[in-house]
């Protein structure tokens, strides 16, 4: 199963909140911390245009952002 990218940034209760969704969904992830990883906060401006987080890249290569619980 390909893994699913969610890029965070510390304190972000929705980052937060997606990842403990994923979690209890056993759905694997991998966390990228974009306050503290330069090349990563690049990148997912390049996905996105933007800067907002969560932003998570889903493994077949479509990409959300933000989280809402649902």
């Amino acid at each position: 199963m390909a893994e699913t990218t969610i890029y965070t940034k510390p304190g972000c209760p929705y980052c937060a909140a997606a990842m403990e969704d994923f979690r209890q969904r056993q759905v694997p992830f991998r966390q990228i911390d974009v306050q503290h990883d330069l090349a990563a906060r690049a990148a997912m401006q390049k996905l996105t245009g933007g800067l907002k987080v969560p932003t998570i890249v889903h493994p077949d290569g479509s990409v959300s952002v933000g989280f809402d619980g649902a």
